[in-house]
């Protein structure tokens, strides 16, 4: 049995291996357990580590170490790749007032935690790592533990903070959406409200009449300052063709455009009436339409098309083909000249059969190879991820030099690589099951370090006044900051139910009540509002407990 004993307990790198992948098997398996519909998901694997330590189970504390730095650089730089393309787009019209609610939530949580340590007598690493517990964000505990190593102190205590407070963090949310829930709102309120949608397509048919654009062409009237629209088909006289940027537009011309719905009244005007047809029905049969030309979707997958722009391919007029409508991670986006391409874009494609299969070569459409990931892109953000958060930036009033650390420097670079990386040529493209894929494994790996660092002092903590106390006081960062700006989202600022609760999820980083808030309410709105203020909230969090530390502590 001696294999057996070094197998689990005697320290080396394979029973490292073995100890982590057991407890992450584990509290993953435990993770699928729903109890009133509720399910702790990955955080069991945490809680699975506090059960292990506390028996007396550990690995080598410099392998701990190496596989709870890699497991949260992994995750993080990942969920940067994930929130990075839709990052700066959150701060548009509809997703300003939603990430300054959210903000309010984090504001509050930060004040709460600072006047709690000075006037509860709870030490500051340990109030932050309560925070992040009661925020169910263990990135920013990572940043937290980091920031504690660099300024040469005991950077273990934050997590028996995060652990005592993290059960009632995810539960506090749901309670806090239940209460409102509750008292505020009315049955029309949990009902579904359509949003206007400025990237969903809308398929209209218009008659010419206006005599202004007789005799123009379509690039003449594309620029007379109206609404952008793609032109995906033309008859006249009983013939159909696929109109180039050089076509003449005649009296009578029925002409089948691609626009946005709040655009359909201007381009009305402009071509002079617009047909009832309702052509916005999923089950039209588009290649039954005519018997000329087809329509195909057609993948992107060639590198070299990586960030390049639509226009600047020429497809129409080369080929006689036209595109309607571009698909990107389920997002309609309107074919327009400007629109820059990312691979794993599927291009709806209007033509001759003969003319998509040119098209189709220049496309690339070889799905296969996108299910192959591109390794390189990831480790390079890695590593320049690691870079920026080892460079020390000097601010006014701290001794010491604040670094973005472990976890702040790779969420930076994968947010930014997320976002521009295509406009810049890089191809960073990953299956979304890929990107799924990386972050659970890291996250996964993380937890169960964490746990396992934590649970040798974890029920010495728990029971005991202080840890008590250490819990009631997690309760309250939940829930307190999560009451008072989700009734004056409700209430005040009038943002429907869906969108206050994914708000409330996104800004408390809480995923398992994100679960809960779309099992019931109806419509998507919770997750589209979760998307929105997660980024923002994240980045902040992350940095918020580097600072305070740095700021207090200095």
């Amino acid at each position: 049995m001696d294999w057996l004993y070094s197998l689990f307990v005697e320290h080396s790198a394979l029973q490292a291996v073995v100890v982590l992948s057991l407890i992450s098997a584990i509290g993953l398996g435990l993770g699928k357990v729903r109890i009133c519909g509720i399910s702790l998901g990955v955080t069991f694997v945490f809680f699975t580590g506090i059960l292990a330590g506390h028996f007396g189970l550990s690995v080598d504390p410099q392998m701990l170490n190496y596989a709870e730095s890699f497991g949260l650089v992994m995750f993080v730089y990942a969920l940067g790749l994930q929130v990075g393309p839709g990052f700066f787009s959150s701060f548009h019209k509809g997703g300003v007032t939603l990430n300054l609610l959210a903000l309010g939530v984090v504001l509050i949580g930060t004040l709460m935690t600072v006047l709690g340590s000075f006037g509860l007598g709870i030490s500051l690493p340990d109030m932050v790592g309560i925070l992040c517990g009661a925020t169910t964000n263990t990135p920013a505990l990572g940043a937290a533990q980091q920031t504690l190593k660099q300024m040469g102190l005991e950077a273990s205590t934050p997590a028996l903070g995060c652990a005592v407070a993290y059960p009632l963090g995810v539960v506090g949310v749901i309670l806090a959406v239940l209460a409102i829930r509750k008292v505020l709102a009315r049955k029309e309120d949990l009902e579904v409200k359509e949003k206007d949608d400025a990237n969903k397509t809308y398929i209209a048919a218009f008659q010419v009449h206006n005599p202004a654009i007789f005799d123009k062409s379509i690039k003449e009237i594309g620029g007379l300052h109206y609404p952008k629209f793609v032109i995906s088909r033309l008859w006249r006289d009983g013939n159909v063709s696929i109109p180039t940027s050089e076509k003449i537009i005649k009296e009578g011309d029925r002409l089948l455009v691609v626009t946005s719905e709040k655009f359909a009244p201007a381009l009305t005007v402009l071509f002079g009436e617009q047909e009832h047809t309702d052509w916005n029905k999923e089950d039209i049969d588009w290649n039954a339409i005519d018997s000329q030309l087809i329509s195909q979707r057609i993948v992107v997958t060639r590198p070299e098309l990586n960030g390049k722009k639509l226009g600047s391919l020429h497809l129409r007029n080369h080929y006689g083909i036209n595109i309607s409508r571009v698909y990107r991670s389920g997002v309609q986006l309107l074919a327009t000249a400007e629109l820059t391409l990312q691979l794993g874009d599927r291009l709806t494609v209007v033509g001759e059969a003969a003319a998509i299969q040119n098209v189709e070569k220049v496309l690339g459409n070889a799905i296969k190879s996108l299910k192959e990931p591109n390794l390189v892109a990831v480790f390079v953000g890695i590593i320049v991820g690691l870079a920026l958060g080892a460079i020390p930036i000097s601010l006014p009033g701290i001794s010491a030099p604040v670094k973005l650390g472990l976890a702040g420097g790779p969420i930076i670079v994968g947010i930014l690589i997320g976002r521009f990386g295509p406009s810049l040529h890089m191809v960073t493209y990953t299956t979304r099951s890929a990107n799924l894929m990386l972050r659970a494994l890291g996250l996964s790996l993380y937890l169960a370090c964490l746990g396992l660092d934590a649970g040798a002092h974890f029920f010495d903590t728990v029971f005991r006044p202080e840890g008590l106390f250490w819990i009631a006081v997690g309760f309250a960062l939940t829930v307190v900051p999560v009451l008072i700006m989700g009734v004056i989202a409700f209430k005040w600022v009038k943002v429907d139910f869906g969108s206050m609760a994914g708000m409330l999820c996104g800004s408390m980083a809480n995923p398992m009540a994100l679960n809960y808030a779309n099992d019931t309410i109806p419509g998507d709105n919770p997750s589209v509002a979760y998307a929105t203020v997660y980024p923002i909230c994240m980045f902040l969090r992350v940095i918020i407990a580097q600072v305070l530390l740095m700021f207090l502590l200095s």
